[in-house]
C-alpha cells in the first residue's frame, strides 16, 4: 500500500505532499491536551503493527488499523497517520519522503472512511465495527488501484485489489474483537 519514491511522477509527489500537508493542518487546528496521549498510543500502535508482514502474490501485506484508527481518532487520524508513515519512511523505508503526501492522502482515506462509518451508520456496532476494518485497508487499496490505472501502469494493477480482501476481511474481525474490548473496559474510547 505504500507507494515508493520514483513511481508517481514528481509533480504528482510534490501536489500530493501539499495536500496532506494541507489537511494534516486543517485537521490539527483546535487540538486539545487530552487529545494527544490518545493520538501518541495509535501511533506507537500503527506503527509497531506495521513491522508484521506476511508473503501474499508475489509481494508482502502488513495489518493496518487504519480503520481503528479513524473511529477511535475521528479527523485527529490524519496527523498520526503522517507523522507514523513519516517514521516508517526514514527508519524502514516503507515509502519514501517524495512519496509521503500521497501514502498520507491514500491511506487516511481508509481511516476517514472507518470514522465516517462509525459515526454516521445506523447499524449493530459489531456491523459497524467489521465495516470499518474493512473499509480501513480495502479503501486505499481501491485507490493505489485506480491511481495505477490513471497513470497507465497497466490493467494487471487491480489483481492489487484481490490481494487486500483476505487482509481487509481479517481487520474488520480484529476490528470488531477491539471494540467489543474496549466497550468491556473503557467504553470512553470509542467516543470522542
Amino acid at each position: 500500500m505504500h507507494l515508493s519514491d520514483g513511481i508517481l511522477p514528481a509533480g504528482v509527489s510534490v501536489a500530493g505532499q501539499v495536500a496532506a500537508l494541507a489537511l494534516v493542518t486543517l485537521t490539527s487546528r483546535k487540538l486539545q491536551s487530552r487529545e494527544i496521549p490518545r493520538m501518541g498510543v495509535f501511533a506507537a500502535a500503527l506503527f509497531s503493527v506495521s513491522l508484521l508482514h506476511f508473503p501474499l502474490g508475489g509481494t508482502s501485506l502488513h495489518p493496518g488499523l487504519y480503520g481503528l484508527a479513524g473511529l477511535i481518532l475521528g479527523r485527529r487520524v490524519l496527523p498520526v497517520l503522517y507523522v507514523t508513515l513519516l517514521f516508517q519512511s526514514f527508519i524502514f523505508q516503507h515509502g519514501g519522503l517524495l512519496a509521503l503526501g500521497f501514502n498520507t492522502l491514500l491511506i487516511s482515506s481508509g481511516a476517514l472512511s472507518g470514522w465516517l462509518l462509525w459515526d454516521f451508520l445506523k447499524l449493530p456496532e459489531r456491523t459497524k465495527a467489521f465495516s470499518c476494518g474493512f473499509c480501513g485497508i480495502l479503501v486505499p487499496a481501491f485507490l493505489v488501484s485506480c491511481l495505477f490505472l490513471l497513470l497507465d501502469y497497466g490493467k494487471g494493477m487491480v489483481f492489487l485489489l484481490t490481494l487486500y480482501l483476505p487482509v481487509a476481511v481479517i481487520e474488520g474481525i480484529v476490528t470488531v474483537l477491539v471494540c467489543a474490548f474496549f466497550r468491556r473496559v473503557q467504553p470512553g474510547l470509542l467516543l470522542r
